[in-house]
């Protein structure tokens, strides 16, 4: 047998206390001021907005005293695997992070996995959501996830009623057929109201995460890990080489087909290009009628325009799905390693994933829940609603970075709306470059 390490020691310990009974810890901790265990201080840093956090913290700390010396500082997500690096390198580094499952493969090295020994994969697949399981390592779990933020259809309400739309698509085959009921084009092509933002990729808000969800959708995995801890690539190429094996056209090509046909003036699809403003600039200001995005920008476009009458809808599915899925990001809490108070660290993490404290963290943020009880209540206001259905719903893949994934799907989309590369041209080529960054 292997010498169990410092850290497994601390992890099998601290649950040996807190895990009474054979109780999962993590979806029953209550956090008791009358508990023994002190927790001291614990430094997290995260890429959720600190107003927010801190708000969620300062509720959570009033009614858990153990949790007084709990902070939580934002860091920007451009940079913050560069300034977690330096951080542990200079002995500077937070007790935990607060991060999506993007940065995942990007910290791999600097995270510490909590071992399965210490807490089961049946009891962690029982407890949280599926698009949690991401955080399921070859070695043990990789983070405690605390709150999951799926895509959903904001649609607006004025422009679908006013062509006789009762209700947004809930296919992606509908939605060309309602280019030429909504969208306002010139004989040069000049778009004023368009349908939907598909097609170009640095101006559509949330590119990232509509493409993911297409591909999820289409049974495209992108990235998944090995067996041997390692990750596998897969863009739905088909053979490899054309993109199409027989007369079939390979999944990654239709997705990628789909998408860019919405800025092809020769389309009756077309409704999109890469010249207009930020996509949700022009929902908020009326001249978008669909816009996919992230259930916690809810409240930023209800206050960013309070006179905008719209509504949120599931996101569309493929007429032919057998299964319904979303892509969604999960956020969840992670020891990194240098962390100074791992014990601490460990017992404020299983405290922030209780039900009531994860309670006030959503309703913080804006996000779904990611404990399966939690889900299970669908709350009676409607965006809530959608936000959790699409929760239960949704799925995750292993990118690499987001600043990475961003870089390499905008070279993607621009290689085939320019014509530099055929669709199967420019997925072996953005295989390549999701190998080279995931090494």
């Amino acid at each position: 047998m292997k010498n169990i390490s410092t850290f497994q020691a601390i992890f099998l310990a601290v649950f040996g206390v807190l895990a009474l009974g054979g109780i999962f810890i993590f979806s029953t901790y209550s956090g008791s001021s009358k508990s023994k265990d002190l927790i001291g201080n614990v430094v997290v840093w995260g890429v959720l907005p600190s107003v927010q956090m801190n708000e969620a913290l300062d509720t959570i700390k009033r009614q858990n005293q153990q949790l007084k010396g709990v902070s939580y500082i934002s860091k920007p997500q451009a940079t913050f695997e560069t300034d977690l690096s330096k951080a542990i390198a200079s002995g500077q580094g937070p007790d935990l992070i607060l991060v999506s499952q993007n940065e995942l493969t990007s910290l791999n090295k600097e995270i510490i996995p909590i071992p399965y020994t210490a807490l089961p994969k049946r009891n962690f697949l029982d407890t949280f959501a599926d698009a949690a399981h991401i955080y399921l390592g070859p070695n043990g779990v990789l983070g405690i996830p605390i709150a999951i933020d799926p895509m959903v259809l904001y649609y607006n309400r004025t422009m679908l009623s006013s062509a006789g739309i009762v209700d947004p698509p809930s296919t992606w085959d509908a939605f060309s057929g309602l280019v030429p009921r909504i969208a306002q084009i010139t004989n040069s092509k000049n778009i004023s109201r368009a349908l939907v933002a598909f097609g170009a990729y640095n101006n559509v808000h949330d590119a990232q995460g509509i493409l993911s969800t297409l591909f999820l959708q289409a049974g495209v995995p992108l990235v998944t890990r090995s067996e041997r801890g390692g990750y596998t690539v897969s863009l739905g190429i088909g053979n490899g080489s054309g993109g199409v094996k027989g007369s079939i056209i390979s999944p990654g090509v239709s997705v990628l087909r789909f998408y860019t046909e919405f800025a092809d003036p020769t389309k009756v699809s077309y409704t999109w290009n890469r010249t207009l403003p930020n996509s949700r600039q022009e929902f908020l200001a009326g001249n978008l009628a669909l816009y996919p995005g992230y259930a916690s920008e809810a409240n930023f476009i209800t206050q960013a325009n309070p006179n905008l009458s719209f509504g949120v809808a599931l996101m569309p599915q493929l007429a032919t799905a057998r299964f319904k899925t979303v892509y969604a990001r999960v956020y969840a809490l992670i020891i990194p390693r240098g962390s100074k108070n791992a014990k601490g660290a460990l017992r404020t993490a299983s405290a922030l994933s209780s039900i009531a404290n994860e309670k006030i963290i959503i309703n913080k943020v804006g996000f779904a829940p990611s404990l399966r009880s939690l889900l299970a209540i669908s709350p009676q206001n409607p965006i809530k609603s959608v936000a959790y259905t699409s929760a239960i719903m949704s799925h995750a893949w292993l990118s690499p970075s987001s600043v990475t994934t961003d870089k390499i799907f905008s070279s993607l989309i621009q290689n085939i709306i320019i014509g530099r590369l055929s669709i199967s041209q420019a997925l072996i080529e953005t295989k390549q470059l999701i190998i080279a960054a995931l090494q």
